[in-house]
């Protein structure tokens, strides 16, 4: 499969994970004009950082500044795209036509991708971006196969770009009031709380009493706003067909592990095809129900009324630093114990071979039969070479 995979960026661990796993971008954030202010992100300094270590290996970066702008944001708007433009970044995504503009004015030969939050949904709004110099359109999450098709036959010339795995908003394409108007929060600036989440009560004002009460979906509980996860994961080929370029997975504010499953996942079913054990990779990391979203059609089963996220069928243990001589070190990250079986989470050959926990000892050398200090580096057998960056995890009885 030639489409490229889009990965989010929370910080600069977060975009080395998704290169190791198999991204071939990441879409992420400065300090300013991203609509994720609450993750990481990255300063001046660590952008160029970031275009630097991704092009050294072949890959690329998106910068969004996909903000609803007001009129104080375009001075430093202004200095903003014109460092993206010095450091190389391979594209800014943008919602607002007035940001737009401004960047086509003091940076013309940075490319452009619109972003969602722009409500692209048909052909001839493709189209008019495209004559205005954009290079690719981040599609509306509404759209069908059919009308995904459909625009890119009567727009040729501009890439499109989808959606195809995370967490979505309750809003249409995202463009949300809720947030702003229960907490002030600005979802459309990057500050969205995610009060879409949250449980809620109903109060009556008529009659005599006048008293707060649960809200119900039969017996499924009270998230009435809580959107079901996107995961397109067995229609990556349809959606290649019908013109997609690139596949976007959602999610920086997502862990680290979470990403690196993830984008592990779709790397090799993009790679390989889609298979029921590939498919299930997605159910090892933290999750709500999944759905399709709009891609085969009208869909009114979006919701989840259940509590709004599970676990995961698996337990991020530790993230590998070295090996060899039959033995692995770790960074730790949840308990784990000797006589338990670990799993390996990798990009290689290893991926998904289990063994078993034998001869822990901690940092000092010092036996460690149950390793339990969060963040300590521990060492013990494992059979397999594997690499820095992979991942151990228990799988969970389910």
């Amino acid at each position: 499969m030639k489409s490229e995979l889009l990965a989010p960026a929370g910080n600069f661990e977060k975009l080395k994970i998704a290169f190791y796993f198999g991204a071939d971008a990441v879409y992420l954030g400065g300090k300013q004009f991203s609509l994720r202010s609450f993750s990481e992100n990255f300063s001046d300094e660590e952008l160029a950082e970031a275009v630097s270590y991704a092009h050294a290996r072949g890959k690329k970066v998106y910068i969004c500044a996909n903000i609803f702008a007001r009129d104080p944001d375009f001075a430093p708007l202004r200095e903003h795209f014109l460092r993206l433009k010095e450091i190389g970044a391979d594209a800014v995504l943008i919602s607002d036509p007035g940001v737009f503009r401004l960047c086509r004015q003091v940076a013309p030969g940075l490319p452009v991708h619109i972003s969602t939050q722009a409500n692209t949904l048909n052909a001839e709004t493709a189209a008019f971006w495209r004559d205005l110099g954009a290079e690719r359109i981040v599609l509306a999450r509404e759209l069908s196969l059919e009308e995904i098709a459909g625009i890119r036959r009567r727009a040729p010339g501009i890439e499109l770009e989808a959606f195809v795995h995370g967490a979505m908003c309750i809003s249409y394409s995202g463009r949300c009031l809720l947030s702003d108007y229960l907490d002030g929060r600005s979802s459309n600036r990057g500050e969205c709380v995610q009060a879409c989440r949250w449980k809620y009560r109903i109060r009556s004002d008529e009659g005599a009493r006048k008293d707060w009460y649960e809200i119900e979906e039969d017996d499924r509980g009270t998230y009435i706003l809580n959107s079901k996860d996107l995961n397109l994961s067995e229609y990556l080929p349809r959606l290649e067909a019908a013109g997609v370029s690139s596949f976007k997975i959602e999610g920086r504010m997502k862990s680290e592990y979470y990403l690196a499953t993830v984008v592990n996942a779709y790397r090799r079913i993009m790679d390989e095809g889609y298979s029921e054990r590939l498919g299930s990779e997605l159910f090892c990391a933290a999750r709500r129900e999944f759905t399709t979203a709009y891609l085969l059609g009208e869909n009114r089963e979006t919701v989840t009324y259940d509590n709004s996220q599970t676990k995961g069928d698996c337990t991020f243990i530790a993230t590998v630093r070295c090996s060899g001589g039959g033995r692995v070190t770790a960074q730790m990250r949840n308990r784990f114990r000797e006589g338990e079986t670990l799993e390996v989470l990798s990009p290689g050959k290893d991926f998904g071979k289990e063994f078993r926990v034998c001869n822990i000892t901690d940092s000092f050398g010092a036996p460690a039969p149950d390793a339990k200090r969060v963040m300590e580096t521990y060492s013990f057998d494992c059979p397999y070479p594997l690499r820095e960056g992979d991942i151990l995890r228990r799988r969970e009885q389910v």
